[in-house]
C-alpha cells in the first residue's frame, strides 16, 4: 500500500519538471482511511514546497492521516520556512519518506526533527525511483558540479551527417520533440562551435511561451563564430555564453559583447578548452546542468574528459554510409576495447520509429 501512494507522489513530482531547479522535484501526498485527502508538489523554484502545498489542500481533519513524500522534509529556512515544522504542526503523525535529502543543509535533520517531535516517519519506499528522478538536483548538491548528458541523433551505421553535413533530418519528429523536452529540464545546452558554422542552430526550447530558456554555451576556443550566428543575434543573445582561450582576440571579444553576448576565457589545457574547469565555472555560476548536443568533437572530449554521467543516443533507422561522413563520436578514440567506455544500465525504447538508447558511464556519477 505505501508503494502505490508513493507511486502517486512520484508522478506529481514530474510535473514540476523543468520549473524548479534548482531545487528538487517532490511531490506529497496526505492518505487517510485508505483516501487522497491532499496533494501537491513542488511547482517551481522559489515557491511552496510539495508538503505545504499538500497540506493546504486538505479540507478535512488530519487526525489520523499519513503524508506520503518523495525526499526529506526540509529542516532549514531558504526560501522558504522549513517543512518538517509545518508537518509537526498540522498534527500529522505518520510520515512515508521515498528518499533521504542528500543537500548536507538537511540529510536526516527533517527526518529526526519528525521523529523527535513525535511524529513516526518510514523511508525508502521507491526511494531509487527518487534518486533517479532527481539525479540532476543529486549530483550539484553534493558536488557543485553540473550533472552532464550526452545527446545525439545518428543513424543505424553511427552517422551524425552525410559526407555533404547534410544532417536534416535524421531522427523522427517524436524524438526532436523529446529533445525540446531535454531542453526544458537542463539548465544549459553546451555544443562546440563547429555545429554553429554548419547548422546555425537556435539551441532554444520551443515547448511553451513560460518555459526557462536554457543558457547556450557554445565552446568556441579560437574565435572562429560567425558574427551573423543566430545565438548572437537573436532575443535569447543575453542568455548565451561563448567560451575561448584567454589570448582570443581581443577586438572580437568586444564585438560579441557589443551584443550582450557573455563571454568566458578560459587558459587552454593540451591544447584545448578544459572542460573540467569548465564544469566548475558552470557549478559556481549555480549551471547544474548541460546538456551536450554536439557536434562530434566535442562529444569526443567530453567523454575523453569524464565529464559525461549519462548518455542518450536516438538511433534513426537509416544507414547513409559514406567513410567520411562524421560519426557520433570523433576524436582519437581508444587504441584497445579494455579502454573503452563501458555503460551501465542501458535502457532502449522506440520513439517515433527511432530506437533511443540511454545509460550511465561505469564508474560515473549515481
Amino acid at each position: 500500500m505505501h508503494e502505490y501512494f508513493m507511486e502517486i507522489a512520484l508522478n506529481l513530482a514530474e510535473l514540476g519538471r523543468g520549473y524548479t531547479s534548482p531545487n528538487p522535484l517532490v511531490g506529497a501526498v496526505i492518505v487517510k482511511d485508505g483516501r487522497i485527502i491532499g496533494s501537491g508538489y513542488h511547482q517551481k523554484y522559489g515557491g511552496w514546497h510539495a508538503e505545504i502545498h499538500a497540506l493546504n489542500s486538505v479540507r478535512e481533519s488530519l487526525e489520523d492521516a499519513t503524508m506520503y513524500v518523495t525526499l526529506e522534509p526540509c529542516s532549514h529556512h531558504g526560501k522558504t520556512p522549513p517543512c518538517c515544522e509545518a508537518v509537526v504542526k498540522s498534527g500529522i503523525k505518520k510520515v512515508v519518506v521515498a528518499t533521504i535529502d542528500p543537500n548536507p543543509l538537511v540529510s536526516g535533520r527533517g527526518i529526526e526533527y519528525l521523529r523527535n517531535h513525535g511524529v513516526e516517519v518510514i523511508t525508502d519506499v521507491l526511494g531509487q525511483r527518487s534518486v533517479r528522478m532527481n539525479e540532476i538536483f543529486n549530483k550539484y548538491v553534493t558536488n557543485k558540479k553540473p550533472f552532464v548528458l550526452v545527446k545525439a541523433a545518428m543513424t543505424l551505421d553511427g552517422k551524425i551527417a552525410t559526407v555533404k553535413l547534410d544532417s536534416k533530418w535524421i531522427s523522427s519528429d517524436k524524438s526532436r520533440m523529446r529533445v525540446q523536452q531535454l531542453r526544458k529540464q537542463f539548465r544549459s545546452i553546451l555544443v562546440g562551435v563547429g555545429t554553429v558554422i554548419a547548422d546555425d542552430p537556435s539551441l532554444t526550447c520551443r515547448l511553451d511561451e513560460d518555459v526557462i530558456q536554457p543558457l547556450r554555451i557554445i565552446v568556441d576556443t579560437h574565435g572562429r563564430i560567425p558574427l551573423h550566428s543566430r545565438v548572437l543575434n537573436d532575443e535569447f543573445c543575453g542568455n548565451t555564453l561563448i567560451v575561448m582561450k584567454d589570448s582570443v582576440d581581443h577586438d572580437l571579444r568586444l564585438r560579441i559583447e557589443e551584443k550582450g553576448v557573455k563571454t568566458l576565457l578560459l587558459k587552454l589545457h593540451e591544447g584545448k578548452i578544459d572542460l573540467h574547469y569548465l564544469m566548475e565555472q558552470l557549478g559556481e555560476m549555480g549551471i547544474d546542468s548541460v546538456l551536450i548536443e554536439g557536434g562530434s568533437e566535442i562529444i569526443a572530449s567530453s567523454l575523453s574528459a569524464n565529464i559525461v554521467d549519462k548518455v542518450m543516443f536516438f538511433i534513426a533507422p537509416k544507414i547513409i554510409g559514406g567513410r567520411l561522413a562524421k560519426s557520433v563520436v570523433g576524436g582519437d578514440g581508444v587504441d584497445l576495447m579494455k579502454d573503452a567506455l563501458v555503460i551501465d544500465e542501458l535502457a532502449c525504447e522506440m520513439v517515433g520509429g527511432d530506437m533511443v538508447a540511454t545509460g550511465y558511464i561505469k564508474g560515473g556519477h549515481r
